[in-house]
């Protein structure tokens, strides 16, 4: 899918290059390609734009799976009576299942790999997975993950120590502005670790999707 417009005089348009590769029953690789004008020159943070993308993929992922299995109950020729197309936006997808039909009986051919069974949709937590998805072979979103879990660690670490100075520290030997002061820093580090961590979880590995709620 490829949405704007190349080679056109006058203002620059937004061009998505959007490509869903199937790989295997009910699993695909999702390769996008956006232009440097496209959301504001994001090429600075690539790991920002990249969880941006997984929020929009993730509002869409559960309901193509329920979807996959739906159009396997009917049968490949039958997806016309699971799917309603009225949208003149939808032309390309009935223009891709009259090809698949003509050139491959309406289904994939996965030869002697695969028998074209689905596997059974797995707990929310592994199906809404970006780590192993995603993370873990992207060397952008690779380093803002370590670089977050080693502020993490760096915060419980200053957190710990500091209470720890103050423990083996004399009163008289350190100011009460200086000892506020350093209860204060080490109560915020906690708490920053804290906050760390659920950024870190939610952004990285697990960001659960209800569409109800959205």
């Amino acid at each position: 899918m490829i949405l704007g417009k190349f080679g056109q005089k006058g203002p620059e348009e937004d061009v998505l290059v959007f490509l869903c590769i199937p790989v295997s029953p009910g699993n695909s690789r999702l390769i996008t390609i956006t232009p440097r004008h496209l959301w504001v020159n994001v090429t600075y943070c690539k790991w920002w734009n990249h969880m941006l993308q997984n929020l929009i993929i993730d509002s869409d992922l559960y309901l193509l799976r329920v979807q996959e299995e739906k159009l396997l109950e009917a049968g490949p020729l039958n997806w016309q009576k699971v799917c309603f197309v009225p949208a003149k936006a939808d032309a390309n997808v009935v223009l891709f299942r009259k090809w698949l039909k003509k050139y491959s009986g309406g289904q994939f051919d996965w030869g002697t790999k695969f028998n074209g069974a689905l596997p059974h949709i797995p707990p929310r937590e592994q199906f809404f997975d970006r780590y192993w998805s995603h993370v873990v072979n992207c060397s952008s979103c690779n380093r803002a993950y370590k670089g977050f879990k080693a502020l993490k660690i760096s915060l419980q670490v200053f957190s710990v120590s500091s209470v720890a100075i103050m423990a083996a520290t004399k009163p008289e030997m350190i100011s009460v502005a200086a000892r506020n002061t350093l209860e204060v820093a080490a109560i915020m580090c906690f708490v920053g670790s804290l906050w760390l961590s659920r950024f870190i979880y939610r952004t990285f590995h697990f960001h659960d999707y209800n569409h109800a709620f959205k």
